[in-house]
């Protein structure tokens, strides 16, 4: 009988200000070597269970908790989560587990945290780059990485690390996919070779299946379902997926790119030119790195033009002239809503009804109470209305910061993303709110690497070359 690497006995975990637990009475073991999907819909608890194990859920202040939550050392010896024993997480944010300026240095950092010598260390990294498919010299800037290679990045350090348990948060949310292949070859190769503990929280499956054998299902804080995971996940499949994109007509342009390049672009991506038909939805997929986030941002006036031009048609501009980037921000939101691809990026409030009130207050919008409790319903919000953003699961910091941009009902919404997180339901529901906007005449434009989104609302696909054109 393998011996346990994970044992949770009576375990529960409270956020502060939360009426109910995240986790409510968890018992559970897991065996060393094990490998485990986590899954559930959002905001179940599955991102709580493993910061949990992690070890970095924070002190008395950030919540209650209460029960055990033991994790075996080398040895075999038990000691609670966040003591002695090294855990490896990859999370959600790719951008919150960048730490050095160097890609070399950065996935270094937690090996020389263990004290390793200097050439066993970058042995290692040199090792895990081309494990996950970050083919880049050491020294190269992170700050010019997309978010998918940010995320090969915080694997690179955790494979380098090679700790007893593995875990990581949506891996391939960021990820294209070859890149999403790239990333379970690497992790297949790496639990291959050491025997760790493994432990995935992903809504994106099917790349997972050929690694992954046991399956935990969690539905409001509790375990509802231990099974192989190959049953678990044949039994959440998307049953019944929105219907395929229209065939687009004619439509005249809503915004126009002309050889766009932004500031402080990379310098390997090329000019961009394209169009955004007016009163559709448009896809914009590519690699990782091809720069999609960079156009989307400089579209939105949120980065400044190093060169070529930017058109909007007048029902955009709606009276205004001259540069979309020199705004002034009220202007902006009125007309030019933007998703991050990280929902933290925007938030700013104690609660999530204060977030959906910031933009309003700003721009000196009246917005009735019934409007907000709509759309919090809407995006199955509503009994978080006095919850701390930022104790949001990934899935419902998504649909806030979703929120955030609908309800100064701009005429133009740009998305990174934006089904990041979502199980099946709340996916359904977000495509079904973007294909309702587009009815009622807004143009949409997202960047996204979910098939199952762009098959549903690519009136028009833009596919990004790193060459450069479509």
């Amino acid at each position: 009988m393998s011996a346990t690497a994970v044992e949770i006995a009576n375990y529960t975990w409270r956020h502060a200000g939360r009426a109910k637990p995240a986790i409510d009475n968890l018992n559970l073991e897991i065996a060393a070597g094990e490998r485990v999907l986590i899954c559930g819909n959002s905001g179940s608890g599955k991102s709580t269970l493993v910061a949990a194990i992690a070890g970095v859920l924070g002190g008395d202040e950030e919540g209650d908790e209460s029960g055990r939550l033991l994790l075996a050392d080398a040895s075999g010896r038990k000691e609670p989560a966040g003591t002695s024993t090294p855990v490896g997480l990859v999370l959600q944010d790719p951008d919150s587990q960048v730490i050095a300026a160097r890609v070399g240095d950065d996935v270094a950092f937690g090996c020389e945290n263990q004290g390793l010598e200097r050439t066993e260390i970058w042995s290692r990294v040199r090792e895990a780059l081309p494990l996950v498919g970050l083919n880049l010299p050491l020294d190269h800037p992170t700050a010019f990485l997309s978010g998918g290679q940010k995320q090969r990045l915080a694997l690179a350090g955790v494979i380098a690390m090679r700790p007893g348990i593995i875990i990581l948060d949506e891996p391939t949310a960021n990820l294209d996919p070859e890149g999403a292949r790239d990333v379970v070859q690497a992790v297949t190769n790496v639990v291959n070779h050491t025997g760790a503990t493994l432990l995935v929280v992903e809504h994106n499956y099917d790349v997972w299946l050929p690694l992954l054998e046991r399956g935990l299902e969690f539905s409001a804080g509790k375990l509802v379902d231990d099974a192989p995971a190959k049953d678990i996940v044949n039994r959440r499949r998307i049953g019944n997926l929105p219907e395929a994109a229209p065939k687009l007509a004619n439509n005249a342009a809503a915004l126009t790119a002309h050889e766009v390049i932004a500031a402080e672009q990379p310098a390997h991506l090329p000019a961009r030119s394209l169009h955004l038909p007016e009163h559709a939805s448009t896809v914009l997929t590519g690699a990782n790195g091809t720069g999609k986030t960079t156009l989307l941002m400089t579209l939105a006036g949120l980065r400044p033009l190093a060169s070529g031009r930017i058109d909007l048609a007048d029902s955009i501009r709606d009276g205004l002239r001259g540069n979309v980037a020199k705004w002034k921000s009220r202007q902006l939101a009125q007309r030019i809503g933007y998703v991050f691809q990280n929902p933290e990026h925007q938030f700013v409030a104690r609660t999530v009804l204060e977030e959906l009130q910031v933009g309003p207050k700003v721009m000196g919008l009246e917005v009735s109470t019934r409007r907000y409790d709509e759309l919090l319903e809407r995006l199955s919000l509503a009994h978080l209305a006095q919850a701390n953003p930022f104790t949001l699961s990934g899935g419902e910091k998504r649909r806030l910061s979703v929120a955030t941009a609908l309800i100064a009902a701009p005429k133009l919404l740009l998305f990174d993303e934006p089904t990041f997180g979502q199980d099946p339901h709340t996916f359904g529901e977000l495509v079904a709110i973007v294909r309702g906007l587009v009815d009622e005449g807004v143009t949409v434009a997202s960047v996204t690497h979910d098939e199952n989104y762009r098959n549903a609302l690519g009136d028009n696909h833009v596919e990004l070359l790193a060459t450069g054109g479509k």
